[in-house]
C-alpha cells in the first residue's frame, strides 16, 4: 500500500535547530572525523588497493547499491516527497563514524571498517552530491523540491570538503609525521568528540521533544525498514562476493550506518531544514546508534559462543 499520505503541516514544522547549533554540528563533524583520521595511516589505504575485491565491495554496496535501491524503495512505497528526499539523502551520505566501534565491537575487521571509512570519506566528497542529485531528480515529487531550492551540487561538493575532507587530511598528516601525538591525542578527542556529538543529539532531541511526540510515527516505520533494509544489503552483498564472516560484518555496518549528522547539516543548509526531511534524518540518527549496538552486541556474543 503506498503511503504517500497527505501531510499538510509536516514541512512547515520548523526543528528548533539555530544557526548556533548548527555550527556545534558543523565542528563535531569536524573533530570526529579528525580524531578518525589519527588512526588512519597510508598503509590502510595500500592494503584496501592491495585487497581490490573488499574495496569494490565496500564502495559498490555504500555507494552504489544502498542509493539504486533507496530509490527503488521510494518508488514502490510512494512516502511524502520531503520523506522520500531524506531517504535519499541518508543513503547518498557515507557511512557513520560509529561503524568502526561496533564493527569491533561485533569482532568484525576494524582495521577493515577504518580503511572503508577512510575511502568512502573521500569518495563522498564526488558521490555524496551525485548520488542525491541523480536519484532524487529521477522520482517526480522529489524533483519538484530539488528545483524549488535550486541545491548546487558545487556548493554542496564545497562543504562535504570543509566538514569531512580537510579534517580527513589534517589528521593523516598528523598521525604520519607526528605518530605518537596522534595516539596520545586520539585518546582524548575520540571518547570526547563521540560523547560531544551525542550529546547535541540528545540536546537536539529534548529542545525538539513536543514535535517529536506529535510527528514521529510519521516516519517511525520508514526509518526502522530502511535501516534494516540498508543493513541487509551490506550483509547479502559481502555474502554474494564470498567475502570472510569479519569482512561481512564490516561491510553490513559500512552498509548500515549512514553518516545523519552529515544529513541533517546538508538538510539545514540547502533545504531550509525542510520539516519532513528534518524529522526523518533526526529519527534515522537516534535509531541507528541503538539499531547498530544492538546488531553489534548479537554478533559479539555469538562470536564468544
Amino acid at each position: 500500500m503506498p503511503l504517500s499520505i497527505n501531510y499538510p503541516q509536516i514541512d512547515d514544522i520548523k526543528i528548533n535547530f539555530d544557526t548556533e547549533a548548527l555550527w556545534m554540528l558543523n565542528i563535531a563533524l569536524a573533530i570526529i572525523m579528525f580524531g578518525i583520521a589519527l588512526d588512519i595511516k597510508i598503509d590502510d589505504f595500500k592494503r584496501l588497493i592491495n585487497n581490490p575485491k573488499i574495496l569494490f565491495v565496500g564502495l559498490l554496496s555504500q555507494f552504489i547499491l544502498l542509493p539504486l535501491l533507496t530509490f527503488v524503495l521510494v518508488y514502490i512505497l510512494n512516502p511524502y516527497p520531503s520523506f522520500a528526499l531524506g531517504m535519499i539523502l541518508i543513503a547518498a551520505c557515507p557511512g557513520g563514524n560509529v561503524s568502526n566501534f561496533y564493527s569491533k565491537m561485533a569482532n568484525g575487521n576494524a582495521a577493515l571498517s577504518v580503511s572503508l571509512t577512510a575511502f568512502a570519506t573521500i569518495i563522498c566528497l564526488i558521490m555524496t552530491p551525485l548520488n542525491l542529485e541523480l536519484w532524487a531528480s529521477l522520482y517526480e515529487p522529489t524533483n519538484l523540491i530539488l528545483k524549488d531550492v535550486s541545491l548546487n551540487p558545487f556548493e554542496l561538493f564545497k562543504l562535504v570538503l570543509l566538514i569531512l575532507g580537510i579534517p580527513i587530511v589534517l589528521g593523516m598528516l598528523v598521525n604520519h609525521f607526528h605518530h605518537e601525538m596522534a595516539k596520545k591525542i586520539n585518546k582524548i578527542l575520540r571518547p570526547f568528540s563521540i560523547f560531544f556529538f551525542l550529546l547535541l543529539i540528545v540536546i537536539a532531541l529534548y529542545d525538539n521533544v513536543d514535535i517529536f511526540k506529535i510527528h514521529i510515527h510519521h516516519v517511525l516505520f520508514l526509518v526502522i525498514f530502511h535501516n534494516i533494509y540498508a543493513f541487509v544489503i551490506g550483509y547479502i552483498t559481502a555474502k554474494l562476493f564470498k567475502l570472510n564472516k569479519k569482512d561481512c560484518k564490516t561491510v553490513t555496518f559500512e552498509t548500515g550506518i549512514q553518516n545523519s549528522g552529515l544529513g541533517l547539516l546538508l538538510i539545514f543548509s540547502f533545504f531550509d531544514g525542510l520539516g519532513g526531511m528534518a524529522l526523518l534524518a533526526a529519527f534515522w540518527g537516534v535509531w541507528d546508534i541503538f539499531s547498530g549496538m544492538a546488531l553489534a552486541t548479537y554478533w559479539g556474543r555469538k562470536n564468544n559462543r
